[in-house]
């Protein structure tokens, strides 16, 4: 009786330091993560989240974590602290590019005051919309599984208790910053043709009837303009969206 209890705690041990390496990265990861990290989240769901995450990937990566565990130390809570903000602020590049692609697009057709929501990061108009539609979106397309894999796969490249290589980290992030920056002012571009061509035609309007307030006109124009954009181009920017974010999940490590 003896020897089986002392071979179940040792099997618990190794399952609990496990659990406890791979919670180091996921709750990391988790601060950042979209949808599931949001701040109006509240910090007990994304703690059970954190936990339900940590009972998916550790079974799957313990194998690779048991050679590790011999030499487990506090280095471990630096590896994997970073290893997992890493991979949520990648992530979360793909979510900062909708929400700049609506700051350009609110400032372009004069929303920026309109559908404004009481979040935590204050938000321009059409970004607030685009945000909560996109993030919706991609949960229900799977979010939750492509982070799963997402973590498990990371145990490839950030490996435990080791520090990944400076220069392939900053050529990886500087990278997907670029990418995200790229996919915002694409999503961004049908607002900001409307709004030259807005601009361009009230300058001309202006130009031959001086004594036409123009701007009296072309405010509830642009304003009705942006709105009827927005509803018509919404389905397709979001479809774009979420195609890059999934094609993201895909392949996180990408150039590593």
């Amino acid at each position: 009786m003896n020897e089986i209890l002392a071979e179940v705690l040792a099997i618990s041990e190794v399952a609990l330091l496990t659990g406890f390496i791979v919670f180091l990265r996921v709750g990391s990861a988790m601060a950042l993560l979209p949808a599931f990290g949001e701040r109006s989240v509240p910090i007990r769901v994304r703690l059970g989240l954190a936990l339900a995450f940590t009972m998916i990937v550790a079974p799957v990566i313990m194998p690779e974590l048991l050679p590790s565990l011999d030499a487990f130390s506090a280095y471990f809570f630096l590896t994997e602290t970073i290893a997992g903000l890493s991979i949520g602020a990648v992530v979360r590049f793909v979510v900062m590019a909708l929400q700049i692609a609506g700051s350009i697009a609110a400032q372009s057709t004069s929303l920026s005051q309109l559908f404004g929501g009481a979040v935590s990061d204050p938000q321009p108009a059409i970004g607030h919309v685009l945000l909560a539609a996109g993030l919706a979106l991609a949960v229900f397309t799977g979010l939750h599984i492509r982070l799963a894999e997402v973590f498990i796969l990371s145990y490839d490249v950030f490996l435990p208790g080791q520090l990944p290589h400076p220069g392939s980290w900053a050529e990886w992030g500087i990278s997907r910053v670029a990418h995200a920056m790229g996919l915002a002012f694409a999503l961004a571009a049908p607002f900001v043709i409307a709004s030259l061509i807005y601009n361009v035609a009230m300058g001309v309007i202006n130009r031959a009837m001086p004594q036409l307030m123009v701007a009296f006109v072309g405010a509830p124009a642009i304003t009705a303009g942006g709105l009827i954009l927005l509803t018509l181009t919404a389905p397709f920017l979001l479809t774009v969206w979420v195609d890059a974010l999934n094609s993201l999940l895909a392949a996180p490590f990408g150039g590593f």
